[in-house]
């Protein structure tokens, strides 16, 4: 089973300090880029959470927010640290005798200056063991989230190979009569003009010209192309690099296909297939 890079997940997890909650989303990008929101005291983390989720993923662009709420019996008081507060005096005094007229900290600028208020608050290690429990199971559901994406993304993709394989299958009965046409048409053009077909130089460029304008060569490498996408697609896994890469060969063959088109059932075949290619794309980069 194929997998999206498109999948949200929320849970949440009453714990003996307080309430814990974490949220992923996930859409496509090229590489697995990890983004973290955090509490400051439990940022400490970060790096924890990050080796777990990058072994756990390979592409996608994953925003994960971790959110913590102590309960008020857990909420310890906070109180002033006397030294650093000891410290900032000193230095306002010392600027002050400097620059008598500058203004000194605000009470609002004392109590927000880092590491003022000291509240004893419960530590990353009491709480590090039940924050990874729950992201291990935010992860599961983001799986398992974007795998249902994914079966979309399967069937979808499936549809629009099976309708290009009836494309080909009903343009290969018709080349035979549509490259006859054609050359009536150019024996036609050559009469008109005058000149002898059986010259043998006329003969062999006429030829010559033919050969480049068969496409049956074009329709085969297509449908091996669709063939390897359809067992791609079915064997599942990490694919969409080598979906986009198919894809790509498939537009190759379309635009040859259009290129050397002589008639007007080709070039619409063409044109669909350029289209449907283009709606394999967008699905593609969606896929993990």
């Amino acid at each position: 089973m194929i997998a999206s890079m498109t999948g949200y997940a929320a849970v949440s997890r009453e714990i003996p300090q307080g309430s814990l909650a974490v949220e992923l989303r996930s859409v496509n990008n090229r590489y697995l880029d990890l983004q973290f929101k955090l509490p400051d005291e439990l940022r400490a983390l970060e790096t924890e959470m990050r080796d777990f989720l990058g072994a756990g993923l390979t592409r996608g662009k994953i925003d994960c927010r971790l959110t913590y709420s102590a309960y008020s019996g857990n909420a310890r008081q906070q109180r002033l640290n006397h030294d650093l507060l000891n410290n900032l005096r000193g230095m306002n005094d010392e600027i002050k005798s400097f620059f008598p007229t500058a203004g000194g900290l605000s009470v609002a600028e004392i109590l927000r200056w880092p590491g003022v208020l000291d509240s004893n608050q419960i530590s990353v290690e009491e709480l590090r063991a039940p924050c990874m429990a729950l992201l291990q199971a935010a992860l599961q559901e983001l799986v398992s989230s974007r795998k249902r994406e994914g079966e979309k993304l399967q069937n979808l993709l499936l549809e629009r190979v099976q309708r290009m394989r009836q494309l080909v299958v009903e343009l290969l009965p018709n080349l035979p009569a549509i490259l006859a046409g054609f050359q009536e048409r150019l024996l036609a053009s050559l009469q008109a003009a005058g000149l002898n077909e059986k010259d043998e130089r006329i003969r062999q460029e006429f030829t010559l010209f033919a050969n480049r304008v068969d496409v049956d060569e074009e329709l085969s490498r297509l449908q091996g192309h669709l063939n390897e996408f359809e067992h791609i697609v079915l064997a599942g896994g990490v694919v969409g690099k080598r979906l986009d890469f198919l894809t790509q060969e498939l537009n190759r063959e379309a635009n040859t296909l259009a290129s050397k088109s002589v008639a007007r059932e080709v070039s619409r075949i063409a044109v669909e297939m350029k289209v449907l290619i283009e709606q394999l794309r967008e699905q593609i980069q969606n896929i993990e």
